[in-house]
């Protein structure tokens, strides 16, 4: 299912806020232009981890995605969650960090928590 929509959702743990973004995509050059905007409206954020799927020109499905830093690799995580709802778009998570550290568990968790409630959000795709 191809993601028609922007859909954005937030979610806070431990006083880390995630920011997460559903948008649509057809290259890794739109993830790049959507990334960058996330950069500059959560300055605060010292991770911009994302996943994207989109259909190549000869109709394959083509993958990739960035942990940006983060422990976890949360973009592995992203991507599976693209994966398992069969979405073709592009999936973005910023975290500003609250003071408290997570581990690697509880960010995986956090970050999946994220991306999941984003998925869910209305008009996800058609």
């Amino acid at each position: 299912m191809r993601v028609t929509d922007v859909v954005e959702a937030k979610l806070t743990v431990e006083r880390s806020r995630f920011f997460a973004r559903l948008f649509p995509v057809t290259s890794e050059a739109d993830v790049e232009r959507t990334v960058a905007q996330y950069r500059a409206l959560y300055r605060r954020a010292r991770h911009h981890c994302w996943a994207a799927r989109w259909r190549d020109h000869s109709g394959g499905i083509v993958e990739a995605s960035r942990d940006d830093g983060e422990v976890g690799h949360p973009g592995r995580v992203l991507l599976e969650l693209l994966r398992h709802h069969e979405l073709e778009g592009g999936l973005l998570v910023s975290r500003v960090f609250g003071g408290v550290k997570l581990g690697v568990g509880g960010v995986v968790r956090a970050f999946r928590a994220a991306g999941a409630a984003v998925i869910a959000g209305p008009r996800a795709g058609s």
